[in-house]
């Protein structure tokens, strides 16, 4: 493969994949956006269910770290689920992470717009119409750095996540503080039992505790420009996992020791800020509005990383227009893939205007990109497991972390996928269900347009090609 048409290698180091997984999660975003849903559906049980949520994480982590050892590609789950199991799973399972992606740009624009809203003038931030001008100022604005290149990218975020972690921690440790004595719940141990769950509780705490987690695998879409790319995206994933769990519970049990349950229930999608106003003084209580809408914007930037990327390799390989792999000749970036989400973006924050409410636009795509997360995790997963199931016979270690854990996150994850549909209005439910089964046009359109072509089918998902390194070849799965 020519140069021109790669991505840019060794541009990140290992430091560099941390960040952008755990900007991928999008902490203070994730926080602000479903704390407060989470403590009223499971109440003071919110902090088991980001930990035993985020323990079944680490199963889909463990997954995506030995897939990714084992093929270096750009596309992550669609590759490897078409390589290891079909190509058509394969397409949709990488379907699945671009309508998530997409639907995201509203999700993740709306915060930022809010934040940046309240910053100037609180009144216009329970505009849908403001909030959505200002979002698609944003959208815009962060393609332009990504066609920059991913070192201006890489850059930016290493700025933004180290000022938003550094207040996420100033907060947790003023709260405690303050309120460790006299508390609005008093602290349990059984915050943390598992045995205080029933199952239908369970399984509607993991249906919110998941959206907290995503994201981390952006590290894997960037394994063609991480160096040691068999291994750091990996490790990158982990103590990105590792950071965000620990962040994630510390601030659940923060909010429980701070807000009285009205308070949560009003604090809506401002948790952290009603957090930080008992805290600090105004105005050093804004420091929580920049958090977010730093989070926010830094998990919009990985979030089109990941549908770029993901676009790229399905261009690449054919299985999508070629258009869509071209790279910008100077700074070797998805183009035309980055021009399709900031558009597609754009279109989508003007549609959802019409929604009565901000807060009802985030309930909403929250609920749709978790289905979908659900859907490709839980392949990736079961692919793993597939892939390297004799090893288990063999050791351990593969028994557990390539098998048994991977299998029971994605049982887990389905199960949830399943368990939502019912709970979901029609809306979420079309967004959810209909964005994944919508792929199958694309997918036809694609195969017929190869076949009229006369293509060979060398390229579809699930074969393995050559593909010319820096070192050696090696052989990885194209779709």
């Amino acid at each position: 493969m020519p140069k021109e048409t790669r991505l840019k290698e060794d541009a990140l180091g290992i430091g560099e994949s941390i960040i952008m997984g755990v900007a991928g999660t999008a902490p203070a975003f994730s926080i602000a956006a479903t704390t407060s849903a989470l403590v009223a559906s499971v109440g003071t049980l919110a902090p088991a269910s980001l930990l035993y949520c985020g323990l079944i994480m680490f199963g889909v982590t463990f997954a995506y770290m030995h897939l990714n050892r084992m093929s270096q590609n750009a596309g992550a789950s669609y590759a490897w689920v078409g390589s290891i199991f079909n190509p058509v799973l394969g397409f949709l399972a990488g379907w699945a992470l671009l309508v998530a992606s997409a639907v995201f740009m509203v999700s993740g624009t709306i915060p930022a717009a809010t934040a940046t809203l309240l910053l100037i003038d609180p009144g216009l931030a329970s505009s849908p119409a403001m909030v959505t001008f200002v979002a698609a100022g944003w959208l815009l604005a962060v393609s332009a750095v990504i066609v920059k290149g991913i070192k201006p990218t890489s850059y930016t975020q290493i700025v933004m996540t180290g000022i938003e972690l550094i207040i996420l921690v100033l907060v947790v440790l003023a709260a405690v503080s303050k309120y460790g004595a006299t508390p609005a719940h008093a602290f349990s141990m059984k915050w943390f039992s598992a045995a205080e769950f029933t199952p239908q509780l369970f399984a509607t705490g993991a249906l919110t505790s998941l959206f907290f987690f995503w994201g981390w695998d952006v590290t894997v879409n960037l394994n063609e420009e991480t160096k040691n790319s068999s291994h750091a995206p990996g490790r990158g994933a982990l103590w990105a996992m590792v950071i965000v769990l620990l962040l994630f519970i510390s601030f659940a049990v923060v909010s429980l020791l701070v807000l009285t349950d009205r308070e949560i229930e009003q604090s809506s999608t401002n948790i952290v800020f009603a957090v930080a106003e008992k805290l600090f003084p105004k105005p050093w209580s804004y420091m929580a509005i920049i958090a977010v809408m730093l989070s926010s914007i830094g998990t919009l930037e990985t979030s089109i990383l990941q549908f770029t990327r993901t676009m790229y390799a399905k261009g690449r390989d054919g299985v999508l227009h070629p258009r869509y792999a071209v790279l910008h000749k100077t700074w070797r970036t998805p183009w035309v893939a980055t021009a399709v989400i900031a558009l597609l973006g754009t279109l989508l924050l003007f549609l959802s205007s019409y929604f009565p409410t901000v807060s009802l636009i985030i309930k909403d795509s929250i609920n749709a990109i978790g289905f979908q997360v659900a859907f490709y995790y839980g392949l990736a997963s079961l692919a793993c497991a597939w892939h390297y199931r004799k090893q288990g016979f063999y050791s351990m270690h593969a028994l557990v972390f390539l098998i048994l854990w991977p299998v029971i996150s994605a049982a887990f994850l389905l199960f949830i996928a399943a368990y939502s549909i019912p709970t979901f209005d029609a809306v979420t439910n079309i967004v959810g269900i209909g964005g994944i089964a919508a792929g199958i046009v694309p997918l036809l359109l694609n195969r017929k347009r190869r076949q009229v072509r006369g293509e060979t089918r060398q390229q579809e998902p699930g074969t393995v090609r050559e593909v010319p390194s820096r070192s050696s070849r090696r052989r990885w799965p194209t779709g």
